[in-house]
């Protein structure tokens, strides 16, 4: 065989041997890489209320080798579990109940074992089903005298004189009102009547009296019931028998996102500034600026929180029954947990406390400000095993706050519209799950994730929805204060963070143990695969072509052939 056939294969073959070589080390360098850490399944139980925001960080780590199972059955039996060592985690909306003022058996957790991480923030909804000649209403609004009325008892049709009040020109049936209430230990229940009692005393108190609870009143998890009542178990039981069409006329209390899912309608609640809200990821940052945090972090009841600032706000922004769910950690090592676990525990919360909460708009939920964040890293610090030099908040990429630390959903929160005052007629545009929108409301999508088409609300913020903005928002336009014309920010401040839950500004997922490994030159494992992978094809493709053209070009060149009788050259010579 000719010289340059022999060397055109022995090209062919040391690109083979090369790709031979690199390839498998390079898929074993993927494979070590994506099992360089090592996660043991963990289980938690708990809040329904957050619930929807907990499955989603789930599936999130589930690709990284995360396994973590939860079961919503309530607050209540959230921290029964925890105490009895049953599960490794807890998430409820409401702190242990070591004094609790409703008559049930006080929860007793030693001491320094466990500790309180606020995860995510959202708020309380009434979620309805109400038709007038087969057309949904969806732009109903209630005041808080209206709602604590409704629900122990005192009005009991929709075209109540007092509903109506709220509701200048709304055409309401005839029909009676069913209350759907948690049948199960709910921290949705325990954060309501907490708000009834706080701001209602009166109704609420005559209403323990009516039950025979007026010993043990104020805050329950458990909700005393009267005849007309429905009772289901978790949020997603009362949403669901409101969503059903024997669910005409019922009205029941569960997180925002539940109401998003069904794509019904929420009632827009009166604030202390005298204007219908609903909890949107805007205007649950800015009620929870008047939070007050336990910030002694020698108390058991460490970053909890307390809510009667939120209750009372006079930002006409303020949604009334804004606040956040805990997860309680463990703090030593005992029962079934263990210091493996510890370390998937810390991996995980250090997940949803940073890129898992740009989802939080879309789903119904707001995102954490920094200083729970950072006060939530002093916690996951603490759990046994976790690998605690991974935590740090350059990398967090979390959409309410800049680089600098400034809360940018509450900074860009859209002012409510004139309709939404009291007094005038309701705004036509639908709340809660009942408008569909493509994620660019009049207050900017606060989060801006790309995803399928998610709904709208009135509050001018669409959850979900086509769009692709970065984390914050999109291009909203600015916002007027309907009293003043104070005009304000676009409601949609561009982010820094990709939504979703693509990677972090290095290149890696951001979790406390990351699950992808770069190589040098900032190539991932995956990358050099792909182009090896390309190089292959092409040198498959190419080289055969090339050694048939030297065998053919030295072919004609030894004997001369051509049409004419002459060679490549013209002359039957080989140059």
């Amino acid at each position: 065989m000719s010289s340059p056939v022999i060397n055109a294969l022995r090209r062919l073959g040391i690109l083979a041997v090369l790709l031979s070589i690199l390839s498998p080390l390079t898929v074993l360098g993927l494979t070590q890489s994506a099992s360089a850490d090592s996660y043991t399944p963990i289980a938690g139980a708990g809040s329904t209320w957050a619930e929807n925001a907990v499955d989603q960080w789930r599936r999130d780590v589930n690709k990284n080798g995360m396994r973590i199972s939860y079961a919503g059955t309530g607050s209540s039996d959230g921290r029964r579990q925890f105490l009895s060592g049953t599960v490794d985690f807890a998430v409820s909306d409401i702190p242990f109940q070591t004094n609790p003022t409703d008559g049930s058996a006080a929860e007793r957790p030693a001491k320094g074992s466990y500790a309180y991480m606020p995860i995510v923030a959202g708020g309380t909804v009434f979620m309805y089903h109400l038709t007038v000649n087969g057309k949904k209403v969806t732009n109903l609004r209630l005041s808080g005298d209206v709602v604590t009325k409704i629900f122990t008892g005192v009005i009991k049709s929709w075209d109540d004189p007092t509903i109506k009040a709220d509701n200048p020109g709304l055409q309401l049936p005839h029909r009676a009102i069913v209350p759907v209430v948690r049948s199960d230990g709910s921290g949705s229940t325990a954060q309501f009547t907490m708000w009834m009692a706080n701001q209602h005393k009166a109704l609420w108190n005559a209403y323990c009296a009516k039950v025979g609870r007026s010993g043990s009143c104020g805050q329950t998890s458990y909700y005393p019931t009267v005849s007309g009542m429905i009772a289901q178990s978790g949020d997603l039981g009362v949403a669901g028998y409101v969503a059903q069409n024997y669910g005409e006329g019922a009205i029941g209390y569960v997180n925002y996102s539940y109401a998003l899912n069904a794509h019904y309608p929420v009632a827009k609640v009166l604030n202390h500034a005298g204007y219908y809200t609903e909890p949107t990821p805007q205007n649950v940052a800015v009620s929870l600026l008047k939070a007050r945090i336990n910030t002694d972090k020698n108390s058991a009841d460490y970053l909890t929180q307390q809510l009667d600032g939120v209750y009372n706000d006079t930002d006409k922004r303020n949604y009334p029954l804004s606040s956040y769910s805990y997860m309680i950690l463990p703090l030593k090592v005992q029962g079934t947990f263990t210091e493996a676990k510890g370390k998937t525990l810390g991996a995980f919360s250090y997940y949803f406390m940073c890129q898992g909460q740009q989802q939080a708009p879309n789903l119904g939920y707001s995102p954490l400000p920094i200083n729970l964040v950072q006060a939530g890293f002093d916690q996951i610090r603490r759990i046994p095993g976790v690998q605690a030099q991974n935590i740090n908040i350059k990398n967090c990429n979390n959409p309410t706050f800049t680089a600098g630390g400034e809360n940018r959903l509450a900074q860009t929160a859209p002012y409510p519209a004139a309709c939404d005052k009291k007094g005038a007629a309701p705004c036509t545009s639908g709340s809660g799950g009942a408008t569909t929108g493509s994620g660019s409301g009049s207050g900017g999508s606060a989060g801006g994730s790309t995803g399928s088409t998610g709904t709208g609300t009135s509050g001018g913020a669409a959850t979900g929805g086509n769009g692709s903005g970065s984390a914050g928002g999109g291009s909203a336009q600015p916002s007027v204060d309907p009293d003043t014309g104070q005009t304000i920010s676009p409601g949609g401040a561009t982010g820094s963070a990709s939504g979703g839950t693509g990677t972090g500004a290095d290149g890696t997922v951001a979790l406390a143990q990351p699950v992808a490994v770069a190589t040098a030159h900032g190539w991932t494992g995956t990358q050099t695969l792909m182009l090896l992978a390309a190089v292959l094809v092409f040198g498959l493709l190419l080289l055969p072509s090339l050694v048939s053209r030297l065998v053919g070009s030295r072919s004609g060149a030894d004997t001369g052939s051509s049409a004419n009788g002459n060679g490549p050259s013209g002359d039957g010579s080989s140059r």
